[in-house]
C-alpha cells in the first residue's frame, strides 16, 4: 500500500487511511479533491437561482466566499461547503412575487442574522439546548431524510441518459473500490471525465453558451430591499438550517470519530454571516452542503485544505463566465450516475449516526419519529398555505423535531411504558 507524508504532521498515510480535518495532503491530491467538491456542489447550487431567477455566477460566487468565511470561522475544524440552500426556494418565490429579488434579498439577510445569533448564543451558553432539542435519533432522521429527497433528483438527470449514467455509476464503483491509490481519491472527477467524454463523442454536448460567453466578468449585484412580509417568509427556514448544520456537524463526527459539538455554534455563526453576505450581494442564501458529505465518505479526506481549493474554484467560476458554462454543460447523465452514489451516502450516513449513538429502536419513540420523517423526506411532502409552501426536508426535519418531543413528553407522563433509557436519551454536557 503507497504510503505518504501528511504536510505539518509526520504521519505516514495509506490510501485506505482517514485524513483529518488539520492535515494536509499534498497540494496536486488536495487540488483534485477540492475539484470533486466543486462538481459535487455545483449541480445543486446552480439549480438553485435558475429556480429562483437570481444571477447564477453571483450565487457561485458568494458560495466560495461564503465558504472561505465559513473554514475561518470555524477554525479549520469542519470541512465544509456552503452552497445554495433548498429551504430557501418556496419563500424566495413567494418573496419575489411580493417585490421582486430586492425583497426576497432582504429576507435572506434577515434569515442570515438570527441564524448567526443562534451561533453566538450556542457558542456562549453551550450545546445543552441543541442537545435536547436535537438528540442522535433526529439529527441522524434529518440527514437521512435529506439524502432519500434528493433520490428523485438523481434518477430525473440519471433517466436523461441511462446509458452515460451507468458507464458514470460504474466508474465511480469500481474505482473507488478496485484502486489502492490516488485514483481512489479522485473517483469521481475521473468518472464526471469518463462520463463528459463518452457524451462529447456522441455528440450530445450543447456547447453553445460555451462559445458566447466571455473569460472575464463580474457577475450581476444587487441590493436588498427590507420588508416585513419577506423577513416572516424566511424566518422559518431558520430552523431547517440549525438542523441541516446540526446534521453536517454529527456526520462529519461520526466519520472523523471525534467529538466536534463544540463547533456548533461556530458552524451556524459561519453559515449566518454567509448567508448574509450572500443576500446583501444579489447571491442565495447558503447551508452546509450534503453533497460534499458524500466526497467526504468516498474519498475518506476530511482535510479543510480541499475545500479552500473548492471555494477559490467557486469564485473563480463566478469571475469566468466561460468556464462556468463549461462546468454547466456537464450532461444531466453524468450527473445522475455521481448523484446516485453521493446522495445514497447522505442517507447512509443518517443511519451511521444512529449507529454511532445506539439509538434503541426498540423505543417507540425513536421508531416512529424516525420513520415518519423518513418517509416525508422521501416522498417530499408538501404543503402550501396562501403564499407559503413547504417541500419535504423543510417539513420532515420539523415534523421530526415535534414528534420527538412530544411522544417523548406523553411517555414520560405515563403514556405507555417506556423501555430502558437509551443513550440517544442522554444528554450530552455542554
Amino acid at each position: 500500500m503507497p504510503l505518504w507524508t501528511l504536510h505539518g504532521t509526520g504521519r505516514l498515510a495509506g490510501a485506505d487511511d482517514v485524513v483529518r480535518p488539520e492535515e494536509r495532503l499534498s497540494w496536486p491530491l488536495t487540488t483534485g479533491i477540492g475539484l470533486q467538491h466543486v462538481l459535487a456542489m455545483f449541480g445543486a447550487t446552480f439549480l438553485v437561482p435558475r429556480i429562483t431567477h437570481f444571477p447564477p455566477a453571483t450565487t457561485i460566487l458568494f458560495s466560495g466566499i461564503g465558504t472561505l468565511l465559513f473554514l475561518l470561522l470555524t477554525r479549520n475544524r469542519l470541512p465544509s461547503y456552503l452552497g445554495s440552500s433548498f429551504a430557501f426556494i418556496s419563500p424566495v418565490l413567494a418573496a419575489e412575487a411580493h417585490g421582486g429579488i430586492p425583497v426576497a434579498l432582504g429576507g435572506i439577510v434577515a434569515a442570515g442574522v438570527l441564524l448567526a445569533g443562534v451561533g453566538l448564543l450556542v457558542q456562549s451558553l453551550g450545546t445543552a439546548f441543541i442537545d435536547w432539542l436535537l438528540p442522535p435519533v433526529v439529527t441522524g432522521a434529518i440527514v437521512a431524510l435529506i439524502g432519500l429527497n434528493l433520490a428523485p433528483v438523481a434518477f430525473s438527470s440519471f433517466k436523461a441518459d441511462p446509458l452515460v449514467a451507468v458507464v458514470t455509476l460504474l466508474v465511480v464503483l469500481v474505482v473507488t473500490v478496485a484502486s489502492r491509490g490516488i485514483l481512489g481519491r479522485l473517483s469521481i472527477v475521473l468518472a464526471v471525465v469518463v462520463g463528459y467524454a463518452l457524451t462529447a463523442v456522441r455528440g450530445d454536448v450543447d456547447w453553445t453558451l460555451v462559445h458566447k460567453a466571455s473569460w472575464l466578468g463580474l457577475p450581476d449585484f444587487t441590493a436588498p430591499r427590507f420588508t416585513l412580509h419577506a423577513v416572516l417568509l424566511m424566518l422559518p427556514v431558520v430552523l431547517v438550517l440549525i438542523a441541516e448544520n446540526t446534521g453536517h456537524v454529527k456526520a462529519v463526527a461520526a466519520m472523523t470519530d471525534r467529538s466536534l459539538d463544540d463547533s456548533l455554534g461556530r458552524a451556524y455563526l459561519g453559515d449566518g454571516l454567509a448567508t448574509v453576505v450572500a443576500g446583501l450581494g444579489g447571491g442565495s442564501g447558503t447551508t452546509t452542503y450534503a453533497e460534499n458529505i458524500g466526497v467526504m465518505a468516498a474519498t475518506r479526506v476530511y482535510s479543510t485544505a480541499p475545500y479552500y481549493v473548492a471555494s477559490v474554484f467557486a469564485v473563480l467560476l463566478g469571475l469566468c463566465p466561460k468556464f462556468g458554462e463549461a462546468v454547466a454543460a456537464i450532461p444531466a447523465g453524468v450527473l445522475g450516475g455521481v448523484t446516485t452514489v453521493l446522495y445514497g451516502l447522505i442517507a447512509v450516513l443518517g443511519g451511521r449516526i444512529w449507529v454511532e449513538a445506539r439509538v434503541d429502536f426498540r423505543d417507540p419513540v425513536n421508531l416512529m419519529t424516525a420513520a415518519v420523517a423518513l418517509i416525508i423526506g422521501a416522498g417530499n411532502y408538501q404543503f402550501s398555505h396562501g403564499d407559503f409552501t413547504f417541500g419535504g426536508i423543510a417539513i420532515g426535519s420539523v415534523v421530526c423535531v415535534v414528534t420527538y418531543r412530544v411522544l417523548r413528553l406523553l411517555q414520560r407522563r405515563g403514556i405507555g411504558d417506556p423501555p430502558e433509557r437509551s443513550p440517544s436519551d442522554v444528554p450530552t454536557a455542554a
